[in-house]
């Protein structure tokens, strides 16, 4: 079941990378978490989808926002057609 959900690549230490854990938990939103810091292949796996090493990065089934903050967290889940609990 969870093998379905998107992966969120966080690293250690990355405060864009606690808000959106925090965003996504608090609007029901599931993924499965990847910590780039701590994960080399990961770390490998992230930079091959997104092309740079930033974190955090979102793998929404093939559909890649790299770098990013809530802010621009929201317009690409709803591009996703996902809902947010507070829309």
């Amino acid at each position: 079941m969870s093998d379905n959900l998107p992966i969120l690549y966080v690293k250690t230490g990355c405060p864009w990378c606690v808000e959106v854990v925090a965003f996504l938990s608090d609007n029901g939103v599931g993924f499965r978490e990847k910590n780039v810091s701590q994960d080399p292949a990961a770390a490998m796996e992230m930079e091959n989808k997104s092309h740079q090493t930033k974190a955090p990065v979102l793998d929404w089934h093939g559909a890649i926002l790299a770098d990013f903050g809530v802010l621009e967290l929201k317009p690409f889940l709803q591009k996703q057609n996902v809902r947010l609990e507070d829309s």
